[in-house]
């Protein structure tokens, strides 16, 4: 049975459970739903692969250049690195939902993954905003405080920093872990994965923990340091120090991604806080319901892209990056070389001992 559209019990990125064509799809009311629907639906697999494959290649790209390339990695360096790994995550969960939307929500993949993909989601988005926490907090120190607090900018204190945002990520993942089920829908004749909370005041403090916890502090703190960085740049006599310098372009490539990352994220958050509003019945209406549930999906999707975009940013923006992918292939050409080299020599040993 075609599915016209879901319920979104945690609006977070994904579809919780069906209901009836024509039935709204928040508390089980009765508004009809929109024809839009049935396009979204048309579209969503396609555009979850599309961006997992782009996605997928972009990141692994980015973190073999921080790899494989002789220097070692900055601190910010590290961090988006560690970025990259968290978009992978995420990235590697979508092909299972693309898969899950165009079978009408029928989840063929059993109750493990069905917590777990849903785990990789949340993880991603909570990892994601700190680990940009943490880089603008880098270049806060780098540029605002380098004289004073320099000596914090170790790559010892950043896999610290790395390893409590990814024990925070999973910690924040595990309501996801409890709660999300696969159950069979004998009028709709599917097994839907989907969130089943035990009430409604479980799900409501999911929602406020999202959006405080996942976006409002770290929005708050990346907003303090980034005006600061601004304003450190706008200083005619700190901009004559070399050390600014140096780090400058570090700095507009972390403000171009963490830009992007608002871009992307707070339509999505916004949409999370209305639904808040509609479950408590602040905001009623079919028409405002069925704007909140499109938008909802359509905002998922936009912050879903983020994670593609990011490897767009670094070889466009980061002079840096584009410096280190090019020494790298100088590397690995030279290597290639000196093989073929050793190969040659070898080959011609062997033939005059022959």
């Amino acid at each position: 049975m075609d599915f016209s559209t879901t319920e979104i019990t945690l609006p977070l990125l994904i579809p919780s459970s069906p209901t009836a064509p024509g039935r709204d799809p928040i508390n089980a009311s009765s508004c009809p739903s929109s024809e839009a629907w049935e396009w979204l639906y048309t579209m969503q697999p396609v555009y979850m692969i599309a961006i997992s494959v782009l996605g997928v290649i972009g990141n692994v790209f980015v973190l073999a250049v921080f790899s494989l390339h002789r220097k070692s990695c900055t601190v910010a360096e590290f961090y988006l690195g560690n970025l990259a790994a968290a978009d992978l995550v995420l990235l590697s969960c979508l092909p299972f939902w693309a898969v899950n939307v165009a079978n009408g929500f029928n989840w063929e993949f059993g109750a493990v993954m069905c917590r777990l993909v849903n785990m990789g989601v949340i993880i991603n988005m909570y990892c994601s905003i700190y680990f940009l926490v943490l880089v603008s907090a880098d270049r806060y120190v780098a540029l605002v405080h380098a004289m004073s607090l320099g000596r914090m900018r170790r790559i010892l204190y950043a896999r610290l920093n790395c390893l409590a945002v990814w024990a925070l990520g999973i910690i924040m993942s595990i309501p996801v872990l409890k709660f999300r089920t696969v159950e069979y829908y004998p009028e709709y004749n599917v097994n839907a994965c989907y969130l089943k909370y035990p009430s409604l005041d479980v799900e409501l403090i999911c929602d406020i923990l999202l959006i405080i916890i996942g976006f409002l502090i770290p929005f708050s703190v990346i907003s303090y340091c980034t005006c600061k960085i601004i304003q450190t740049l706008k200083n005619q006599k700190i901009r004559k120090l070399s050390a600014v310098n140096r780090e400058k372009k570090a700095t507009i490539l972390v403000l171009c991604v963490l830009f992007a990352f608002v871009l992307c994220w707070i339509p999505f958050h916004s949409a999370t806080f209305l639904h808040i509003l509609l479950r408590l019945n602040i905001l009623v209406g079919c028409e405002m319901e069925n704007i909140l549930e499109i938008s909802n999906q359509v905002f998922t999707y936009l912050a879903f892209s983020n994670s593609a975009l990011n490897p767009v940013l670094y070889v466009i923006v980061g002079k840096n990056f584009r410096r280190k992918v090019k020494k790298l292939f100088e590397q690995m050409s030279l290597r290639k070389k000196t093989t073929e080299s050793i190969l040659c020599h070898f080959s011609s040993t062997l033939n005059t001992l022959g």
